[in-house]
C-alpha cells in the first residue's frame, strides 16, 4: 500500500476521543490480513469503554464491529485474497488452542494478537481507514454476493450476541419471552428469537423511540416503557400469573437482572448478555427455590457463518437497526448521537473517510 498514514479514532483518557493521523497497519505475521474498512459501527461497549467503566491500555484505536475489503494477506493465508469482501469477528482468535476448540475464542491462548479489536493492547480497532486482522482465516468470513457490507455488519458482534443470548435462554416454539433492554443488543435478541417461533416477545426499556421501533419492525409483540408501566405486573397479566418461560437481560445492571429473574416462571431460564462494569447483589434467598437456570457469558462469535447464511437466504435481517450513516470524518459526532440517543439513533454506521 502506497500511503503511510491514515485516520483513526483514538481513545486517550476517559471521555477523550479524537480522529487522528496514525500509521497504516502492516502484515506482522504470515497469518495476518489487512482490510480497508468499508463499514463500521459504534457499539454500546465502546461507550462503556470511553466512559472509563471498562479499562483498556491507552492510547488505543477504537472499534470492533466492522467489515471491509481485503487489501493484503500474509503468505500463510490461502482462503482470502485482495479484493475479497469480508465480515470480521469482533474477536481475533487462532481457532486451534484448547479454548478456541471449546467454543471460547475470547479466551484464546495465542498471545497478544488474540482478543477484542479496539480493547486489547496490540489489536488496533476498526474505526479507522484500515485494520490489521490477525488469524485472518479464523477471524474473517466471506460476504455472499447478494449481501452488502451493511447487511452483514452486525454479525461480528451484536447480532451474534443476541443470537447467543437466545440460544442460551433455550427459546422454544410457543414460549413467552421477556427481553429487558431495547438497545441494539436487545433488538438483536428479539429478531433472532423470531427464528424459534415463540408465542410472544415482550421487550422493555425506558426509551420510547426504541420501543416504538421494536413494534414498527415486528421484532416484538408487546413493548413496555418501564417509566410508565410496572413490568412485573404486565408480565404476570400477559402470562396468567405464571411468568415468562425465559428472560434475556441486555443492559448489564443489577436491577434489570433481578427483574428478569422475578419475571420468569418456576423452572424457567434467564440469559444474561448485558455488559457489567461493577459487581451486583442478587436476592438468592428468594430465587434459589424457584429452580431457575441462569446463564451468562461473552459472545463466542462462532455462529457468524450460520448468521451469514440466514441473512443470505432471507431468513433474517438486521438492516432496521441502521438509523444514521456518516463518514469517518464525523465519528466524534456519531459518538455523541449514539451515546445520548439523539435523533432516534439506534445504530450509527461509519462509512469510509472522505479525503
Amino acid at each position: 500500500m502506497c500511503q503511510h498514514a491514515m485516520k483513526a479514532l483514538v481513545y486517550t483518557a476517559p471521555n477523550e476521543i479524537a480522529l487522528q493521523d496514525v500509521p497504516m497497519p502492516e502484515i506482522k505475521h504470515p497469518t495476518d490480513a489487512v482490510v480497508r474498512v468499508t463499514a463500521a459501527s459504534i457499539c454500546g461497549s465502546d461507550i462503556h469503554l470511553i466512559s472509563g467503566h471498562l479499562h483498556v491500555p491507552t492510547p488505543i484505536r477504537l472499534g470492533h464491529e466492522f467489515c471491509g475489503e481485503v487489501v493484503e494477506v500474509g503468505n500463510a493465508v490461502t482462503k482470502f485474497k485482495p479484493g475479497d469482501r469480508v465480515a470480521v469477528s469482533c474477536i481475533s482468535s487462532c481457532g486451534t488452542c484448547i479454548n478456541c476448540r471449546r467454543g471460547l475464542p475470547y479466551h484464546c491462548l495465542s498471545g497478544d494478537d488474540a482478543g477484542c479489536f479496539g480493547a486489547s493492547p496490540l489489536l488496533d480497532g476498526s474505526q479507522a481507514e484500515y485494520c490489521r486482522i490477525p488469524f485472518a482465516e479464523n477471524t474473517m468470513h466471506m460476504i455472499p454476493e447478494n449481501l452488502s457490507y451493511e447487511n452483514v455488519l452486525f454479525t461480528g458482534d451484536i447480532l451474534s450476541t443476541g443470537y447467543f443470548g437466545v440460544k442460551r435462554a433455550g427459546v422454544k416454539p410457543g414460549d413467552r419471552i421477556l427481553i429487558v433492554g431495547a438497545g441494539p443488543v436487545g433488538m438483536c435478541a428479539a429478531v433472532t428469537a423470531r427464528l424459534h417461533t415463540p408465542a410472544q416477545i415482550i421487550i422493555a426499556d425506558t426509551v420510547q423511540d426504541r420501543l416504538d421501533a421494536c413494534i414498527k419492525n415486528g421484532i416484538a409483540d408487546l413493548a413496555v416503557n418501564v417509566n410508565e408501566t410496572d413490568l412485573i405486573s404486565t408480565v404476570m397479566d400477559e402470562t396468567k400469573g405464571y411468568g415468562v418461560d425465559c428472560a434475556i437481560e441486555a443492559i448489564g445492571q443489577e436491577a434489570t437482572t433481578v427483574t428478569c429473574m422475578r419475571a420468569t416462571r418456576v423452572g424457567g431460564n434467564v440469559s444474561i448478555i448485558g455488559v457489567f462494569s461493577s459487581p451486583v447483589t442478587l436476592p438468592m434467598d428468594e430465587l434459589w427455590i424457584r429452580n431457575l437456570t441462569i446463564d451468562t457469558g461473552f459472545v463466542p462469535v462462532t455462529q457468524m457463518p450460520e448468521l451469514i447464511s440466514l441473512l443470505e437466504n432471507g431468513k433474517l435481517s438486521s438492516d432496521f437497526l441502521i438509523t444514521h450513516r456518516a463518514p469517518l470524518n464525523d465519528i466524534v459526532k456519531g459518538y455523541d448521537y449514539f451515546k445520548n440517543k439523539k435523533d432516534g439513533c439506534i445504530k450509527w454506521v461509519v462509512t469510509p473517510y472522505i479525503h
